[in-house]
Order: structure tokens, then sequence, then C-alpha cells
């Protein structure tokens, strides 16, 4: 069950986050808080995010359902959030869907899984951060061409690299540690080795 409170102090050990930033073509209503917290609940059941949540659990590293919170974040930078001792937060304010929600958890999982499975992850290194998001972006169907699309993006062939890295680059900027210089050398120095790596999928749902 989701929680609908958040937790006091730092976003997590390392004082960053792994957030995802919302792109909006233009303003539209979100769901109820209540709706947002059901939306969390069904999207448990959502095959890609139980298969995540197997395989980090096959790892060593299984996430209770009550590290998965439903906050309103009061913040127009982003849409969610992964945190090393403090699990998912779900910005509802932000959500409009059901299938933003389930997009967003399999996103933050894939972050998730990263800091389970590679020794020595900081967040705080940009190359290390900026490997996860790039990999999150790109596994999670974030960058679907229909949700490109969506967000006003009109170009078709090489769309999903292009929207990755806007994404990776997007998401780094909320980083205190890495500035936009540094981001961008990281997301270029890493692209090669992240993208292609499709752990814990055989390929790229």
């Amino acid at each position: 069950m989701a929680e609908t409170g958040g937790r006091a102090g730092e976003p997590n050990a390392t004082g960053v986050e792994a957030a995802s930033a919302p792109e909006r073509s233009q303003a539209s209503g979100c769901m109820p808080f209540e709706d947002c917290v059901a939306g969390i609940k069904s999207a448990l059941k959502n095959p890609t995010v139980r298969f995540l949540r197997e395989r980090m659990e096959k790892a060593g590293c299984p996430m209770p359902l009550g590290m998965i919170t439903a906050k309103n974040c009061g913040t127009a930078d982003k849409n969610g959030s992964y945190g090393s001792a403090e699990g998912i937060m779900v910005c509802c304010e932000e959500m409009r869907y059901q299938d933003e929600i389930s997009q967003l958890l399999i996103h933050e999982l894939v972050h998730a899984y990263d800091d389970c499975v590679v020794k020595n992850m900081d967040w705080k290194n940009c190359a290390h951060h900026a490997c996860s998001e790039i990999r999150a972006n790109h596994l999670s169907g974030d960058c679907h061409y229909k949700r490109e699309l969506l967000r006003g993006f009109m170009k078709i062939r090489g769309h999903e690299q292009e929207c990755v890295k806007r994404r990776a680059l997007m998401s780094l900027r909320n980083n205190p540690h890495c500035s936009e210089t540094a981001a961008k050398d990281a997301v270029e120095a890493v692209w090669s080795i992240c993208y292609n790596d499709t752990r814990p999928f055989d390929r790229a749902p």
C-alpha cells in the first residue's frame, strides 16, 4: 500500500535525488490526491513494475511497499524521484493519467535497481547519475514516440535517443553536484555503455 505522507529530513542519505522532470506541452488538470494513491496501487500490478521489483528482491534489495510514497511535492521541476534511503516518491500534483504513474514507477525502479546492483553507486558522481538516467529513460518507455508527440516533439527518425539524452540532462540539472557542462560531458562519456546496458531486461522493452 502506498503511503500518503512524506519523510522529514534530506531526500536521501547522500542528499541527492534521481528526480524525474515533467515535460508538459500545455497545462492540464491533474488527478485528485486520492486517485493518485489508488493509481499507485494499480500500478503495482503492472507486469513491468512487478518484474523490476522481483529482480530487485532476487538481487537482495527488496523494496517494501512503504518505500513508495504519494505526496504533493509543491514543485514544478519534478514529477517524482528516487532516493537511496527514502525509496520512490510520486508527486501527485503532476499526475494526470494512470499511464503516467505506471511509467514513473518503472523509471524510478530502474534507478532503484541500479542503486542495488552497482557497486559503490554515488549519486553525487555525475557519470554515475547520468548512466542511471540514460538507462531509466531508455528502459521505461519514457521516450516512446507517442509520448514524445504528446510533449510536442514531432521528430520521428532518431527521436528515441535524442529524447533519452534530453531527459537525462533535465534530470541531472536537479543534481547540485553537476554543472550544465559537467552534466553534458557525463552523458556523452557514458552514453554508449549505459544506453546498451538493458539489465535486468534481456533487451529494451
